[in-house]
């Protein structure tokens, strides 16, 4: 194999679809296959998988969108990756590939897991090494969260509903939860019971299976802390297409708009 081809997996031991790319272009040269596979149709075929199987009913989380910056600094989208995943993937590849490809990540792997089995005998170094680790993965996730819903707002999704919205008018929590007769924190303490979103670092964000939607937007919000200095917040609001999907979601767990009720009556 090409050892100036340098493959790096995240710390959980996944890798991104543009190295697992790399590999099985890799690998298929060696074969004599000169057919190189470009990274937009394995994005393809990602998204396939995940669609079929979505539309079947499952939901396996081998596949987590991501970005990755090429050398010239722009940003692109990428997927990464679980063992499952790959497998998936190389499904349609040679038996040589198949097999070279998921040999080569397993070392890789290995080596990881050597490199993190590290002992360290002062009991007071381990519990700070142990609390900074804890701090570091604490804040990562917050980040790839928050960026996962920005990827999912940012994703296209043109369908029929969003042809008769055509509305581009952002709304509020607060200002849908006064349909309801409800204040915002109700609301959005409803939301959360119905599984449609989470709080993380002071913003509500919605949950994997509705952030690829359109039903928000992220706005960013300055403000000025205590002791004057300025910064800045993210503030989530619904789209059009969102607050339809509220509506819907809230109908069928028994909650009516207030226009509704009244018609009722």
């Amino acid at each position: 194999m090409n050892e100036v081809l340098e493959i790096k997996l995240s710390g959980d031991g996944r890798i991104t679809s543009v190295e697992l790319c790399e590999l099985i272009n890799v690998f298929r040269l060696e074969e004599g296959n000169a057919i190189e596979k470009k990274h937009d149709d394995l994005l393809k075929s990602i998204r396939k998988e995940i669609e079929e199987l979505s539309t079947a009913g499952i939901s396996l989380g081998n596949f987590s969108e991501s970005i990755y910056t090429n050398s010239r600094g722009k940003a692109y989208p990428c997927f990464l990756c679980n063992n499952k995943g790959v497998l998936e993937i190389l499904n349609k590849e040679s038996a040589v590939v198949r097999y070279k490809t998921v040999e080569y990540i397993e070392k890789l792997q290995n080596q990881l897991k050597k490199k993190d089995s590290y002992m360290i005998e002062d009991p007071a170094e381990r519990a700070r090494r142990w609390a900074e680790e804890y701090e570091e993965r604490q804040r990562l996730s917050e980040e790839v969260n928050i960026k996962n819903q920005l990827i999912g707002e940012l994703k296209p999704k043109a369908d029929y509903t969003d042809t008769i919205l055509k509305s581009k008018d952002l709304v509020t929590i607060t200002q849908i939860s006064k349909d309801y007769g409800m204040s915002g924190q109700e609301m959005n303490k409803l939301l959360y019971e119905l599984g449609v979103q989470y709080k993380e670092s002071g913003q509500w964000l919605l949950y994997r299976d509705y952030q690829s939607m359109g039903y928000t937007m992220s706005e960013t919000v300055p403000i000025t802390y205590s002791n004057g200095m300025q910064g800045t917040k993210m503030h989530t609001k619904w789209t059009q297409k969102g607050r339809l999907f509220l509506y819907q979601i809230l109908k069928e767990n028994g909650y009516i708009p207030l226009i509704e009720q009244d018609m009722a009556s």
